[in-house]
């Protein structure tokens, strides 16, 4: 039964849940957390851990995403973003932190000039040599090759990264429907798109029930579940607490798997995620992965050490995203901050779960008494209380 309440009179709203309002409460036996498995697959790929990074130029440095292979998780690439657009990554990405960077050297909170040279940036036209040449030097690596387009650009984008060696396609906006609609062109119909593709297609974000399931009705292998760190609350007022979207697609998963009599469709969420507990919350929720940002871009390895910003940050006319300092501790030198191994799998000397994210997952799984991901989908949550 859902929880409405009363805005005033005619008008009602659905009380929905942020992950810091629920909880995951043991109620079982409790286990080693050496017993704990957080094996995850997706289509014929497999992967140690349920983690996939966002597709930010702040992360995805070529180094980054073969990093990420190496750690048992999947770096993504976005198609639109540096990549492609620039030979020297390393010069670019010094500009735009040089531009957060205010008169006396401290962060700029305006923020206003940083995404100014993230937009001029953006700006540049794909170089479709450059991008295929990198998608392949990761393919070469070995590391599973996942890479990001928009749905506006799916279409014309899609067949170039294929072709240069991607495996798995994530069509991903802020917020994504099974058609996108276009005035001055053809419409994008996921349907017919992804039916069409020889690679397994990740397509997101959605927000509630309805259009995830038209989503998973596309033949998308898996489906990404909120807009992760952005500023499209402030921006646009829209927004959907990630507990409850998690829940809800979780459902829609549920009545499709009955549906097609057994088609399964993996859940990412992406939002809300900063520590390992969020990690844990989300796919108790009922995600079976999750895509994180900000709490990567710690890591030493990121193409921007200490700092992140989200794809839609270098939006032309109306971005949603700033160029902020990375969660964490305030480390004087790049060497000093931790690898993508110790934010990932520890060790770690942070006592509120920013580093050892899989530690901490295996550990709250482990005291639940769950052995796998899956299971672990049943666990009790609670309210806290509001």
């Amino acid at each position: 039964m859902r929880n409405n309440v009363e805005l005033g009179i005619g008008r009602e709203a659905r009380r929905s849940y942020s992950l810091n309002e629920i909880a995951i409460v043991p109620s079982r036996r409790t286990r080693s957390s050496k017993d704990v498995d957080t094996s995850w697959n997706i289509d014929a790929y497999s992967f140690d851990i349920p983690f996939m990074s966002h597709p930010s130029d702040a992360l995805a440095s070529p180094e980054f995403v073969m990093e990420m292979h190496r750690q048992g998780g999947l770096g993504v690439i976005n198609a639109e973003g540096m990549w492609g657009r620039h030979a020297d990554l390393d010069a670019v990405i010094a500009e735009v932190l040089n531009a957060a960077v205010d008169e006396y050297g401290g962060y700029d909170f305006n923020n206003a000039k940083a995404v100014a040279v993230l937009q001029k940036l953006h700006s540049a036209p794909i170089n479709e040599d450059l991008l295929t040449e990198r998608i392949a030097e990761v393919r070469a690596s070995g590391a599973t090759v996942a890479v990001r387009v928009s749905p506006q650009h799916a279409r014309e984008l899609a067949p170039l990264v294929i072709k240069a060696g991607t495996e798995l396609l994530v069509i991903q906006g802020t917020l994504i429907s099974a058609e996108h609609v276009a005035a001055d062109g053809e419409p994008l119909n996921l349907k017919e798109f992804i039916g069409s593709l020889d690679v397994p297609v990740i397509a997101g974000g959605v927000t509630d029930y309805t259009t995830a399931l038209h989503l998973m009705r596309t033949g998308a292998a898996g489906i990404i579940i909120g807009g992760g760190t952005s500023t499209t609350d402030l921006a646009l007022g829209i927004d959907a607490p990630m507990a409850t979207a998690i829940a809800d697609a979780a459902a829609a998963r549920r009545d499709y798997l009955d549906e097609t009599g057994g088609r399964y469709v993996h859940l990412i969420a992406d939002g809300e995620i900063e520590t390992s507990g969020d990690v844990a919350k989300a796919i108790a929720c009922g995600a079976d992965a999750v895509m994180l940002g900000a709490p990567l871009a710690q890591a030493r390895e990121a193409a921007a050490p200490g700092y992140y910003w989200p794809a839609v940050a270098g939006h032309p006319r109306f971005p949603r995203g700033v160029v902020e300092p990375a969660p964490g501790r305030v480390y004087e030198e790049a060497d000093q901050r931790p690898s993508l191994e110790a934010v990932l799998h520890g060790p770690s000397a942070d006592a509120f779960g920013a580093l050892n994210l899989v530690g901490g997952l295996r550990r709250a799984m482990a005291k639940c008494g769950y052995t796998d991901l899956k299971k672990f989908q049943k666990v009790q949550l609670a309210i806290r209380g509001v």
